[in-house]
């Protein structure tokens, strides 16, 4: 079956068969399809869409492309258990929950990405943490989940491989915001990694790849219903900044701070306590919500959350007192400067997406595919909506390589703001949940 004619036959708006999406897949693992056929792939998929069978079968080929990971060897205590973001900007969730859910008893084996377009990625945080080896095999990995609880890394070269090209394919050819596409992508990586339960985190409005609550539903709707495991989803909100700061190095400053109670926002807390709260009961560590809130309250008081993330940091090469001294590791700007709105009044509205892209322009993201992350760059103290802002409070802090770039973001996040004599309400994390 040549690749042409599968993509052709989808360009045209016809169902692709389950040999052919196999056929397909296989190509993209032994690379006998080109980058260039996998971008003509999920460009006709993005225009021509996928129906559920699809959808399901094309997920499966990609989650057995490589290896699949099997716990029952391992002598597990607690439940497996993962959460999966659609990206956001400032999105640092899955570093705060990974150790929490390990202090609660369950294990973590997190596989996750790097940047999509505007929305920073989990791996390049992490790799802002010196020594960080977020490339282990599979061996090592179900090693540390076993011996600490959580491990977060990259995609090996044996789980999902096939994903792991198509993903980097449609990070440089606008095919990212396509749910056939991320449904597959998600579940392909999760379903390989041997999870008993799955939580998503579907973000919505003009910071996400679903700006729209009916396509931020469809997206749910549909993960959930293609996952053969037991998945939920809650539908929260991305018309800001998540947290306080966006950027690499910052956001894990900022996780150390949460997992410390050295500075906790609380919109970001209440995410984080649902999400954790919603798996422990998945996991069947817990059966109310009351009592599986409490516990995550517990291990972040008692300082069990900490101590499970510098242990996770310091198994995968990280300094083991990361946590203690984090300004002596964590690369810091050479330009940190406040920029404040042109008038007094209260922040309104927030391009969020916008805000994304400075970060990605300071040099924390990625234009193509080969660009080399600037970890020290970003933002920190963002203001979140209904912040009055004036000569003494700003909008945000800019850590900037050079008083240019310092400049060009500044303009640029003047650009993404609305500010109003007027006061809004404060939006809460959490739109709605699909079971």
């Amino acid at each position: 079956m040549l690749p042409q004619e599968i993509i052709k036959k989808k360009r045209d708006g016809l169902t692709l068969s389950t040999e052919e999406l196999n056929e397909f897949v296989r190509g993209v693992t032994d690379e006998s399809v080109t980058e260039a056929q996998i971008a003509a792939f999920a460009m006709a998929v993005y225009f021509q869409d996928m129906d559920f069978e699809e959808c399901r079968d094309f997920t499966f080929a990609m989650q057995h492309s490589g290896d699949t990971l099997d716990w029952s060897d391992c002598d597990l205590r607690g439940p497996v258990l993962d959460k999966h973001s659609t990206g956001g900007v400032g999105d640092k969730v899955s570093l705060m929950l990974a150790p929490i859910l390990a202090a609660c008893g369950a294990h973590v084996p997190m596989i996750s990405g790097r940047g999509l377009g505007h929305t920073g990625g989990t791996l390049d945080k992490l790799e802002a943490i010196p020594g960080y080896n977020t490339h282990i095999d599979v061996a090592e990995f179900k090693r540390i989940t076993r011996q600490v609880g959580c491990s977060i890394i990259g995609q090996t070269s044996k789980l999902a491989p096939a994903d792991k090209r198509i993903y980097a394919t449609r990070d440089i050819t606008a095919t990212v915001d396509c749910i056939p596409l991320i449904t597959a992508s998600i579940l392909s990586k999760k379903l390989a990694s041997g999870l008993d339960a799955l939580i998503m985190d579907v973000k919505c409005g003009n910071g996400a790849f679903a700006n729209n609550p009916e396509m931020a539903r469809a997206l749910a709707k549909n993960i959930v219903k293609v996952s053969p495991i037991p998945t939920r989803a809650l539908i929260t909100d991305m018309n800001q900044v998540l947290g306080h700061s966006a950027g690499n190095a910052v956001e894990i400053r900022e996780t150390i701070d949460y997992l410390t109670g050295d500075h906790v926002d609380a919109r970001l807390h209440e995410l984080v306590k649902r999400l954790a709260a919603e798996l422990l009961i998945m996991g069947n560590i817990e059966t109310e919500l009351e009592t599986a809130l409490n516990k995550v309250q517990i291990v972040l008081d008692n300082g069990t959350a900490a101590e499970k993330f510098s242990f996770m940091t310091s198994v995968h090469g990280g300094p083991a007192d990361l946590i203690d001294r984090p300004e002596d590791y964590l690369q810091r700007a050479p330009i940190i400067e406040p920029v404040f709105a042109e008038h007094s009044g209260y922040l309104s509205a927030t391009g969020c997406r916008d805000i994304g892209l400075v970060v990605v322009e300071l040099g924390g993201g990625r234009k193509n595919s080969a660009d080399q992350i600037n970890h020290a760059v970003g933002l920190t103290q963002i203001a979140p909506l209904g912040e009055k802002l004036d000569t003494q409070t700003p909008l945000c802090f800019v850590h900037a390589a050079s008083k240019e770039d310092f400049e060009h973001a500044k303009a640029q996040l003047l650009n993404s703001i609305t500010v109003s004599d007027e006061k809004i309400e404060k939006e809460q994390s959490i739109i709605t949940e699909v079971i």
